[in-house]
């Protein structure tokens, strides 16, 4: 009788096959023998178990950036998430810091009368957003920023990228805004910029101009 878990002989050549015939599911242990639960049960046999330990290490504060001075405004589509104006922001970060927190993640609130159909407040060095970073790194140096690369924020239609008299959205065009937007981010003081936009083959096209203005960390 063979054993199914092994090559079979091929009568043709007597010589063994080189796959199976079958392949059979071996079941280790089944209910009531076998009970998952049994493992979550107590709180010493969880943190034995466990794959994932999440630390302040693992975090990054999302915050958003509004402008003006000693304000908080509520958003109100996420309760208990506020604006804030950069000095407000700064005692953000210094709770970040002594949290443990890494990286603070900046997301714009551009005044309406910033916004325009090609975003192009996105890409100014003394916009919103690269203030904010140089802020914080001149009072918290070892805090990490993140910056969000996109230009829904600045523009008056709302898209994350330029669009044509049809509402069609311009690819390529929309990347050379992508590009000055992040070159203002880097130069500011930036570690991390984060394209959170769709345009095609805009990763290689930011990562390239940033190499070409020695911006490689």
């Amino acid at each position: 009788q063979s054993n199914n878990h092994f090559p079979a002989a091929d009568p043709r050549t007597d010589r063994l096959s080189t796959f199976p015939r079958t392949f059979e599911m071996q079941t280790l242990g089944a209910y009531p023998m076998v009970r998952m639960r049994r493992m979550r049960h107590d709180d010493f046999s969880r943190r034995l178990m466990r794959e994932n330990v999440v630390t302040p290490n693992d975090l990054i504060l999302p915050v958003f950036v509004m402008e003006g001075k000693a304000r908080r405004e509520p958003v109100p589509s996420m309760p208990g998430v506020d604006r804030l104006t950069i000095d407000e922001l700064l005692k953000v970060a210094g709770e970040c810091v002594e949290l443990g927190i890494p990286m603070i993640a900046l997301f714009p609130h551009i005044e309406d009368a910033l916004k325009t159909p090609d975003g192009r407040e996105a890409a100014n060095p003394d916009g919103l957003i690269p203030r904010a970073v140089k802020a914080i790194k001149a009072a918290y140096p070892q805090l990490g920023v993140m910056c969000d690369v996109a230009l829904d924020p600045y523009t008056t239609h709302g898209q994350d990228g330029l669009i044509d008299e049809t509402g069609y959205i311009l690819n390529d065009e929309t990347i050379e805004m992508l590009v000055r937007q992040v070159m203002a981010q880097a130069k500011a003081g930036a570690d991390v910029v984060a394209p959170s936009d769709m345009m095609d083959g805009r990763i290689g096209i930011i990562r390239k101009a940033l190499e070409d203005e020695g911006l490689i960390h």
